[in-house]
């Protein structure tokens, strides 16, 4: 794996990382409407990505199969949205804002199973990262995807993962934990990223001519991310617009992020 790969992976954990050390200078609390920002920016990016990153490289790379090529985005697609429910079964979580564990039974701590609901959310970005830069260093010359597009996703999701760093770091600090504490269970939430990646690309390399699968899986599991609890959680009472703006604003950047680095 060369020098390049490497940055690309490390890039979105660098991004949770220093989010998480916002917690050493801001208030023990987010206010609800920065939360839901914070929230729809990430939701934004997270669809966008899913689908210039992600299903149109995955249809573009299925192009020999003419009108059926939507068959490798839509499988793949759909496996990503049923993997990532299987994960949110098995899984004891807790969402922000909620009292109410997910999952199986757990005796587990309330600041765990908080970690735990974000581990799940990173779950697929790390796949998504480490998916699109496969696609970079095992497509050949022919491939749709280019480093700097791959460098555009890793950047995109790097942007969103600061404020999940802050997310569940600083909700943490307010359930008692110490800043170090809560910054070092913010950092290590996001570790998964780039284990996932690395494990999505090892995968790649042996079953090269799934890439297109892949990528849509990566897409369905980000996006039942965001329709399963993103989207809920800046949609509740009390009703604000906040939620929404910020969505339009991540989405846009990550849109123009991945056409102007591709």
């Amino acid at each position: 794996m060369n020098l390049q790969a490497v940055y690309g992976i490390l890039i979105p954990f660098l991004g949770t990382a220093l989010g998480s050390c916002c917690v050493f200078f801001m208030k023990k609390d987010l206010n609800i409407n920065v939360q839901r920002a914070l929230e729809g920016f990430a939701a934004g990016v997270m669809v966008a990505a899913s689908v210039w990153s992600l299903l149109i490289p995955a249809i573009e790379q299925s192009e020999h199969m003419g009108k059926l090529s939507f068959i490798p985005a839509a499988v793949g697609f759909l496996i990503g949205i049923f993997f990532l429910l299987i994960l949110d079964k098995v899984i004891p979580h807790l969402h922000m804002n909620s009292d109410v564990p997910e999952g199986p039974a757990s005796r587990l701590k309330k600041t765990t199973m908080l970690v735990l609901a974000v581990t799940l959310h990173n779950i697929p970005e790390g796949m998504a990262v480490g998916v699109v830069i496969a696609g970079w260093l095992y497509g050949g010359t022919g491939s749709s995807i280019s480093y700097t597009a791959a460098l555009a996703l890793s950047l995109g999701i790097a942007i969103q993962n600061f404020p999940e760093g802050a997310i569940i770091s600083m909700p943490l600090r307010a359930e008692g934990e110490s800043r170090r504490k809560a910054c070092l269970y913010g950092v290590l939430s996001g570790v998964v990223e780039p284990v996932g990646a690395v494990v999505t690309i090892l995968a790649a390399g042996f079953i090269v001519p799934l890439l297109p699968y892949l990528l849509s899986f990566a897409a369905g599991a980000m996006l039942y991310v965001v329709v399963e609890e993103l989207i809920p959680e800046i949609s509740n009472e009390p009703h604000s617009d906040v939620g929404t703006v910020s969505f339009a604003l991540g989405f846009v950047l990550m849109m123009i992020l991945d056409i102007a680095l591709s």
